[in-house]
């Protein structure tokens, strides 16, 4: 079985109350699930949250909820917590819960690769950078991989470095450059696996959960992606969202 885990920490450090914040008369954390549910592939989503006011709301809309302890303090921890009380799930995909707009499509491609290999144990998604603004900024995370499509290494960094390039942007003109879309697909396995390493030295530095991976022989199959996904951290991110979801809706009734 394959499984959608959202999870949602209501005390979000830069957006207090996030989950609930609201677009266009619904909280956000129904939008994402709403989102999510337009994927062809996952058998069952589940809301992992950590407040009965997030419960509440997201069973309001027919939503599947589990009570996670508020003291987890990762989303993969939550995740994994999650889906130890499900065994049937083999397949686990992690969905931010500030993702409100992901669209199925992209969570579809990234199932896809454990589909048809076995050997693949974590897949997530990668798009390539085309602003140089996205390259530039730190809360852009950015990856390369290798000729089999394994990540080799993820940073906030602008990475590759191109030698031969005087700038920046010459470089990105010069080189294919991608920055990771933070949705990770699991076997059962190696989400419990990762889940009980001790954070690593990488990890620590660049303030990247999935170096923990890489730097314990964990390979992740990265897909490259035409869709791009929209995450609201911030308050600005939340006015944006506002106004994408209202032009959405204009479009939509023409």
């Amino acid at each position: 079985m394959i499984v959608g885990i959202i999870p949602a920490r209501f005390a979000s450090s830069r957006l207090y109350g996030k989950p609930l914040a609201m677009i266009g008369g619904k909280p956000m954390i129904q939008h994402t699930y709403e989102s999510a549910s337009k994927s062809n592939l996952l058998h069952k989503i589940i809301l992992a949250v950590d407040d009965e006011r997030v419960a509440e709301a997201a069973k309001s809309f027919g939503a599947e909820v589990m009570i996670t302890p508020k003291e987890i303090a990762t989303g993969s921890d939550r995740i994994a917590f999650v889906a130890k009380k499900i065994p049937s799930a083999d397949i686990i995909v992690n969905i931010q819960g500030d993702e409100p707009f992901i669209p199925g499509r992209m969570i579809d491609e990234a199932v896809e690769p454990l589909l048809f290999d076995q050997e693949i144990m974590v897949s997530t998604l990668a798009k390539r950078i085309t602003s140089l603004a996205e390259l530039k900024s730190s809360s852009v995370v950015k990856v390369v991989f290798d000729y089999q499509s394994f990540a080799l290494y993820f940073s906030r960094s602008p990475i590759p470095f191109v030698r031969d390039a005087a700038t920046l942007a010459e470089g990105l003109k010069m080189v294919n450059m991608f920055k990771h879309v933070g949705l990770y697909v699991y076997r059962r396995s190696a989400l419990l696996k990762f889940t009980t390493l001790q954070p690593t030295d990488l990890e620590q530095t660049e303030k990247l959960e999935q170096l923990r991976m890489l730097e314990n022989g964990i390979k992740i199959k990265v897909v490259e992606t035409e869709f791009d996904s929209y995450s609201v951290d911030t308050l600005e991110d939340l006015e944006h969202a506002k106004a994408f979801y209202k032009k959405y809706l204009k479009k939509k009734e023409k």
